[in-house]
C-alpha cells in the first residue's frame, strides 16, 4: 500500500503523503489517541503563545550570544500557523522499565504553514521560514513517581533517533553570507537542529522543586554496547564492467548507528566475503525501543550501492549480555553478517577493575587507546574569578577544552564574562584509569590565550566515594581565586556473563527496517545537489562519532548515510529534504576502530573538532583548516589540463613539530591509481611550498564536465599513527575561463564540500 501511495503521489510531496498515509495505519503495539489530538487542537493557540515566548526569550538571546556577528539578531515575527501538531499513535512501555517511571512513545507529525521572520540589523539581513514539517517518535518520560501530588517529579522529552525534518526557507542565501555563518548550509542547519532533539539532549520540565534537574537532563547511560564488526559472507556483486556485460565484485563497507552515534567501517576492495575485524563502543541511554542499525554499501565513485541492512533490538542484547552470531541481511536476496555484541553495565566501584583491565589486556600494555575499561562522565558547571586575559579590565570569552589521551572535547563559548556558567555534560571512554589523566584548560576564545589549567589523575577517582568528585577546582597558571566547578564520575564497564546450559541457543530479535530500499538514503560522492522533487537521496556523527579506527584502505571514503550534508543548491528557495540527517560529519573517512594498532585518532579528532567550531560559528577565521594555492588551466595544444600546486598556509598541526604535508589529486570521476597525482612531502611545516606542475590528458569539452579533487594529507612516515587528512577542496571545471587559466587560494574543508567553481 505504501508503494502504491508513493507512485501515485507527486514526487515532491510523496514523503509527506506517505507519512499521512502511515498515520492511518494501526500498529499492534500502539494505540490511537484521538482524544489527545482534540486536546492539542483546543490548546494550540496557547501552545503557540508558549512557542513564541520560547523563540523570543530563550532562542533569540542564545543566538545573539553564540557569535559576535549575530549580536543584532532578532525575530520580527513568530507565527507557527493554525494547523496543530498531530499524535498518530501512543505506545506505553510496561516491561523492562523502572517502577518509578512511565515511558511513552508518541508518533508525531507536524505540517505547518508557519511564518517566522528574523533580522540581523548589523548586516541589513532578513530571512525566514515559510513552512516546517517534522515526523518522528518522541519519547516522554515521567519520573520519578512520588507519593505526593502531583505524583510525578519531572517530565522529560526527546527523540530516540533523529526525526524527519523539512524547513522551507526564505532569504537563506543572504543569511549564509554573514561572517561566521558562511561555512554553513541549510542541510547542516537541519542537522544541528535535529541533533539538539536527539539523545543525549532532552527537554526537562521539573514539576517539584526537590527533583535534581541536572541528573534528569544528563542521565547516566543505561549501558555501553561494544560492537565487534567482524565479517560478511556471500554479498552481492555490484560492480560491472564493459557497460554491464561483465559482473564484478563489490567494495563493501558498513554504517553502524546507535541513536545519533554513527560509525563507518573501512572499505574492503573487491571482496564479497570481507573481513573487517573492527570494534566500536556506543553509549545507550534508552534501550526500550532503541535498536542497533547496520547498513552495508558497495563503494563507488558516484553513488554507493546498497548491500543489505540489519536492525537488532537492544533489549535482546541486554538480556543475553553476549551475542556472537551470523545474521541474515534484510532487503537483499543474499548475504549475511557476523557480529559479536557485548552489553557492558556501569559499576560505581573499582572492585572489578583489575579483572576488566586483564580481559582487555590493558593491565600490561602502555597504550592509551584500545578497548575501554571505564567511562568518565564530566559535568561542567561554572567558573569564578577568571582573569581578564590579554587585555586588562576586559572580560574574556571563556571556553573549556578537556582531553583524555588523544580524545578531546570542547565546551560552548560564553561571551564577555569572568563568571561563566556552562551546565554541559561530557563523556570519555577510558582505556586504563590507573595511568590516564584528565587535562582541562580554560581559554579565552577572543585572544586565543589560556586562562588557567588543571590536571586530574583518574587514579584519584578510584580512591573517592562512588568514584565521584564534585567540587570547585583551583586553576593553575590563573588568578589567585580562579576556580572551575565540575562533577566527575568514573564508571567501570563490566561484562556480566550469563550462566547458560550447554544446549542453550538464542537468536537475537531482528527487526525489519521501516524504510524501503527505494526510499533509502544512499551515500553520494558527487557534490551536485539533488532536489527533493526528483526523488533523489541524500547522505549523513555524528555524530558525534566515537572510537578510533584502522588505517583507511582508500584515501577517501563515502559518508555515512544520514551523516553528510548535501551539495550546494539554490539556497534562496531551498526546501530541504525530509530525509535530512542528524549528524553533520562530512569527512569521507572511516570511523577509527578502537581495536586497531595503526589508528588515526589525532587526525579525525582535529578535523572534526575544527568542523564543529565552523558549524557553530565560533571559529575566528573563515578557513579553519587552512588554504591551498593552485594554478589551473587547459592547454588546447597539448590537450591537457595543467595544475600547478604552489603552496598551502595555516594547516592544522599533527604534533608539536607541525605536520608533514603533501598534496594528492584526482580528476573525478577517475579514481584509479594511474589517475592519481602527488607532490613531494614537505617536512615539519604548516605553510609548505611545493611549486610542482601536473597534467591530466583530457580534452576541453570533457574536462568541463569533471571535478578536480585535491586533498592535503599528512605523511607521517611508515606505519605512523599520524597519517591522515588535513583538508580537501573540490574544484568544478565547468568554467569558460579554463582556457585562460587562473591562480587562486582555496579554502580547505573536511571533505571538500561546497565545490568551488571559477566563473
Amino acid at each position: 500500500c505504501v508503494c502504491v501511495c508513493v507512485c501515485v503521489c507527486d514526487c515532491q510531496e510523496s514523503l509527506s503523503h506517505v507519512c499521512v498515509f502511515l498515520s492511518q495505519v494501526h500498529f499492534p503495539d500502539t494505540e490511537r489517541a484521538e482524544w489527545l489530538n482534540k486536546t492539542v487542537k483546543h490548546m494550540w493557540p496557547f501552545i503557540c503563545q508558549f512557542i513564541e515566548k520560547l523563540f523570543r526569550e530563550t532562542i533569540e538571546p542564545a543566538v545573539r550570544g553564540a557569535n559576535a556577528h549575530l549580536s543584532t539578531f532578532s525575530f520580527t515575527k513568530v507565527d507557527v500557523g493554525q494547523q496543530p501538531l498531530r499524535v498518530n499513535g501512543v505506545k506505553v512501555y510496561t516491561e523492562n522499565v523502572d517502577k518509578r517511571q512511565i515511558i511513552l512513545d508518541l508518533q508525531i507529525s507536524f505540517v505547518g504553514n508557519c511564518e517566522i521572520d528574523l533580522e540581523i540589523k548589523r548586516y541589513f539581513c532578513r530571512a525566514g521560514v515559510k513552512s516546517i514539517q517534522i515526523h518522528g517518535t518522541m519519547r516522554v518520560i515521567l519520573e520519578p513517581l512520588i507519593g505526593d501530588m502531583p505524583l510525578v517529579g519531572a517530565l522529560s522529552i526527546f527523540f530516540l533517533r533523529k526525526p524527519l525534518l523539512e524547513i522551507n526557507w526564505t532569504g537563506l542565501t543572504n543569511l549564509l553570507d554573514i561572517p561566521g555563518l558562511n561555512g554553513l548550509s541549510d542541510t547542516i542547519i537541519l542537522d544541528i537542529i535535529s541533533n539538539y532533539l536527539v539523545l543525549p539532549n532532552r527537554i526537562t520540565v521539573p514539576l517539584v522543586s526537590e527533583v535534581q534537574i541536572a541528573q534528569l537532563r544528563f542521565p547516566i547511560p543505561k549501558g555501553v554496547l561494544r560492537i565487534h564488526f567482524i565479517e560478511a559472507q556471500d554479498l552481492q556483486g555490484k560492480d560491472t564492467y564493459l557497460k554491464g556485460l561483465v559482473k564484478g565484485k563489490s567494495d563493501p563497507y558498513g554504517i553502524i548507528r546507535v541513536g545519533n552515534q554513527i560509525f563507518q567501517s573501512k572499505i574492503i576492495k573487491e571482496n564479497l566475503n570481507p573481513k573487517w575485524n573492527e570494534v566500536y563502543e556506543a553509549l545507550v541511554y534508552e534501550h526500550p525501543g532503541q535498536e542497533l542499525e547496520i547498513e552495508l554499501f558497495d563503494e563507488d565513485p558516484d553513488k554507493d550501492d546498497f548491500l543489505g541492512s540489519l536492525m537488532i533490538d537492544l533489549i535482546e542484547v541486554e538480556k543475553e549480555r553476549l551475542l556472537d552470531e551470523w545474521f541474515t541481511l534484510d532487503e537483499v536476496p543474499k548475504g549475511k553478517l557476523h557480529l559479536k555484541l557485548e552489553w557492558l553495565t556501569l559499576k560505581s566501584d573499582a572492585a572489578n577493575l583489575d579483572k576488566v583491565l586483564a580481559d582487555i589486556r590493558a593491565d600490561k600494555d602502555q597504550a592509551n587507546d584500545g578497548l575501554s575499561s571505564a567511562l568518565l562522565i564530566l559535568y561542567l558547571d561554572s567558573a569564578r574569578n577568571l582573569p581578564s586575559g590579554k587585555k586588562i579590565n576586559s572580560n574574556p570569552n571563556p571556553l573549556v577544552q578537556m582531553s583524555v589521551g588523544h580524545k578531546a572535547q570542547e565546551s560552548k563559548i560564553r561571551y564577555k564574562t569572568s563568571e561563566p556558567v556552562w551546565e554541559e555534560n561530557f563523556t570519555f571512554f577510558i582505556h586504563n584509569p590507573k595511568r590516564q589523566d584528565l587535562e582541562v584548560e580554560v581559554k579565552d576564545e577572543q585572544h586565543q590565550c589560556s586562562l588557567g589549567s588543571l590536571r586530574i589523575p583518574l587514579s584519584q577517582l578510584l580512591m573517592s566515594d562512588n568514584m565521584t568528585i564534585n567540587q570547585r577546582f583551583q586553576l593553575s597558571n590563573s588568578g589567585p581565586n580562579s576556580t572551575l566547578k565540575m562533577k566527575i564520575a568514573l564508571w567501570v564497564l563490566h561484562l556480566e556473563k550469563q550462566e547458560r546450559p550447554p544446549d542453550y541457543q538464542h537468536s537475537a530479535q531482528v527487526k525489519r527496517p521501516s524504510v524501503s530500499k527505494e526510499g533509502r538514503k544512499i551515500p553520494v560522492k558527487s557534490q551536485k545537489s539533488v532536489s527533493p522533487s526528483t526523488g533523489g537521496s541524500n547522505t549523513a556523527p555524528s555524530t558525534p562519532v566515537m572510537g578510533v579506527d584502522d588505517k583507511p584502505v582508500r584515501e577517501e571514503k563515502p559518508h555515512p548515510p544520514e551523516a553528510s550534508p548535501l551539495g550546494q543548491r539554490d539556497l534562496g528557495r531551498s526546501s530541504s529534504s525530509l530525509l535530512a540527517s542528524p549528524s553533520h560529519i562530512s569527512a569521507k573517512e572511516p570511523t577509527p576502530s578502537i581495536a586497531s594498532d595503526i589508528s588515526l585518532p589525532i587526525a579525525t579528532q582535529e578535523l572534526r573538532q575544527r568542523l564543529r567550531q565552523l558549524e557553530n560559528g565560533t571559529t575566528l577565521g573563515q578557513s579553519p583548516l587552512g588554504q591551498i594555492q593552485l594554478t589551473i588551466r587547459h592547454s588546447s595544444q597539448r590537450n591537457k589540463l595543467i595544475v600547478v600546486v604552489h603552496s598551502c598556509r595555516n594547516l592544522i598541526a599533527f604534533s608539536e613539530d607541525g605536520s608533514d604535508p603533501y598534496v594528492r589529486m584526482y580528476l573525478l570521476p577517475d579514481k584509479r591509481r594511474s589517475g592519481r597525482r602527488k607532490t613531494h612531502v614537505s617536512k615539519k611545516t604548516l605553510n609548505p611550498v611545493f611549486d610542482q606542475s601536473f597534467d591530466f590528458s583530457v580534452s576541453l569539452p570533457e574536462v568541463q564536465r569533471r571535478t578536480l579533487d585535491v586533498a592535503v594529507k599528512n605523511s607521517g612516515g611508515f606505519l605512523s599513527k599520524d597519517k591522515g587528512l588535513l583538508g580537501k577542496v573540490l574544484v568544478a571545471m565547468a568554467s569558460e575561463e579554463l582556457a585562460k587559466g587562473w591562480t587562486q587560494w582555496y579554502d580547505l574543508t573536511e571533505d571538500g564540500t561546497r565545490p568551488q567553481v571559477i566563473t
